[in-house]
């Protein structure tokens, strides 16, 4: 007890071990010393003997700072440091770093979201349960090779996603180099469905023309073969030709419309144009149509300029498209209303409401989100039989995106279908 209490006040600056080596060193000292001075013991003796109690008390002391030095070391990996976690998760799309054995040194937020599971110092293969990661994933830890695969992911929504596992030379604790996996996500589920969009456009827009095609070139086969001397076949066979002539025309027409209106639909237009003016060239350019259809159409349009910022052969062809499809889809109800007010958006700010009601039958609610799809058709006999190419709506959504406004349909059955097109408000010139 006398050696413990100074021993502890007098050591205890120092580390742990160290303090019982220099404990045991002074008291073998202190041991020596007495034995030296009642003569027991030689002094050379004494000498050599503390020498090799001091050996056997310092050596542990030495390893356990070598072994620590070493984890410190281990601990300051260049691989792990906060560097490259930051770069890591830096990186705007899902990106995962492995060591060789496929474990997870670091990953960011994007990747943790995208596989909740994946934790780190864990083995990313139990985390990421698509064959096609696992294959790829075995792949490049095998041959240290970059690999690419395609997989669909399912959860929460279907989506389609490219990973690329690259091999990145790293700097090792002894100079050299090792091989990290770098994987990184990349959602592909846009250009996939572009693609089918593209496809499905190409098959939609190759049907649409080969059925009048077919028309034609049967209606020419008969009246250059059965029908030839047939002159009141001939008249009626015709009158069927030029109608489907002037389809294919029409559609040609639409599809070069909608390839303008798409190729430009990131500039919006800044000519001022009043749009009262072009609703009333509409309106009087299908008269003939009304009066054709037996359907009244009203019109409840200002006096004064209404400003728009606008395309005016666009607002025409999307003007015509919305109160053509009224008269021919709505004839039943007999009347046809297109109106025009000013309110305010849900943000606050002015716009002009264009509005086109019928009172035919109406649209039933399954149809109302997919109507400005290309080629959409909710009866497709009826709608052929009116001359219709499936592209009318969607071409009305196009101008309006163009134009920074708003579509909305409105429609209940037996009680018809108001289509209202909603525009940015323009400020007159000043001093007008």
């Amino acid at each position: 007890m006398a050696i413990d209490a100074p021993s502890e006040s007098f050591f205890s600056p120092w580390p742990d071990r160290l303090r019982h080596s220099a404990i045991i060193l002074l008291t073998a000292g202190l041991a020596l010393a007495v034995l030296v001075v009642f003569g027991e013991l030689g002094l050379l003796r004494a000498a050599a003997v503390f020498g090799c109690i001091a050996a056997a008390a310092l050596v542990p002391w030495r390893l356990h700072n070598v072994i620590v030095s070493r984890d410190d070391i281990r601990g300051v990996n260049p691989v792990e440091s906060a560097a490259v976690s930051a770069i890591v998760s830096g990186m705007p799309d899902p990106a995962v770093l492995l060591d060789r054995a496929g474990r997870v040194i670091h990953l960011n937020a994007a990747a943790a979201q995208l596989a909740p599971a994946l934790r780190r110092n864990e083995l990313a293969q139990f985390a990421l349960r698509s064959p096609e990661i696992i294959t790829a994933l075995r792949e490049a830890i095998a041959t240290a090779e970059t690999r690419r695969a395609t997989y669909l992911d399912h959860v929460p929504v279907d989506r389609w996603m490219e990973l690329i596992i690259t091999p990145v030379p790293v700097p090792t604790l002894f100079g050299g180099t090792d091989k990290c996996m770098l994987m990184t996500f990349h959602d592909q589920t846009p250009l996939r469905r572009v693609e089918e969009m593209r496809a499905d456009f190409v098959a939609n827009a190759s049907h649409e023309l080969r059925t009048p095609l077919a028309a034609l070139s049967g209606f020419i086969d008969t009246l250059q073969g059965p029908a030839k001397d047939d002159a009141k076949a001939r008249e009626r066979f015709l009158g069927i030709m030029h109608a489907q002539a002037t389809r294919m025309a029409r559609l040609i027409d639409d599809l070069l419309s909608l390839s303008r209106v798409e190729l430009s639909a990131h500039v919006r237009p800044d000519t001022l144009v009043d749009i009262v003016p072009i609703i009333r060239q509409v309106v009087d350019g299908l008269e003939p149509l009304a009066r054709e259809r037996q359907v009244a159409i009203d019109t409840d349009l200002p006096d004064p300029p209404v400003l728009i910022a606008g395309d005016r052969e666009e607002l025409l062809r999307l003007f015509e498209n919305l109160v053509e499809n009224a008269l021919k889809y709505g004839a039943s109800g007999g009347k046809v209303i297109v109106s025009l007010s000013q309110a305010l958006s849900g943000e606050g700010s002015p716009e002009v409401r264009v509005m086109v009601r019928d009172f035919g039958p109406g649209i039933a609610p399954e149809h109302l989100p997919r109507l400005t799809e290309r080629f959409y058709r909710v009866d497709v006999g009826d709608s052929r039989a009116q001359g219709g190419t499936g592209l009318g709506l969607s071409l009305v959504k196009h101008i309006v995106n163009r134009h920074r406004g708003r579509l909305l349909i409105e429609s209940v059955p037996k009680k018809g279908a108001t289509f209202t097109a909603c525009f940015p408000q323009a400020r007159a010139p000043s001093g007008t």
